[in-house]
């Protein structure tokens, strides 16, 4: 009896494998255009509003700087709801249209510099990252792809 239940379950278990492993890209999946650039950060629970607070005057008119240029085409911030010691309870998430966007261009990243200091003074900026380091910490930033199922 126990020896016909594990010939079972291994063969449930080769079934679902072989079904896995013969999905095909662009058949069953494609992968979406463009990339999310994704930050993890631990804030501490009593400074959440804080920082949305402080990332609403500092990222988000740099994050509108380039979307106008077309370097980012979509941003959002997520908030966790409860804390977990050690984990993410805000994601920072910025999509890119195409990877090749983060290769260099000189004209184009010192115009984008400038923009950016008018927005935000390079002193203000730094008091602002001094405010935030006491109470956030960077746990991951990673480079995620999307994925679009067929139907």
């Amino acid at each position: 009896m126990i020896r016909t239940m594990m010939m079972g379950a291994a063969a449930v278990l080769a079934l679902t494998l072989a079904t896995v492993s013969s999905a095909k890209m662009y058949s069953d999946y494609a992968p979406e255009q463009g990339v999310w650039e994704i930050n993890a950060i631990e804030v501490d629970p009593n400074h959440i509003d804080d920082y949305l607070v402080g990332l609403h005057h500092t990222q988000i008119p740099l994050f509108d700087i380039l979307k106008k240029r077309g370097l980012i085409d979509a941003y959002k911030i997520i908030v966790r709801n409860g804390f977990v010691k050690g984990n993410p309870n805000v994601l920072i998430a910025t999509h890119l249209p195409n990877f090749a966007l983060l290769g260099p261009d000189k004209a184009r990243d010192m115009a984008i510099e400038k923009e950016m200091e008018a927005v935000l003074p390079e002193e203000q900026g730094k008091v602002a990252i001094a405010g935030y380091e006491k109470y956030r910490q960077f746990l991951d930033d990673g480079f995620w792809s999307e994925v679009i199922f067929a139907k």
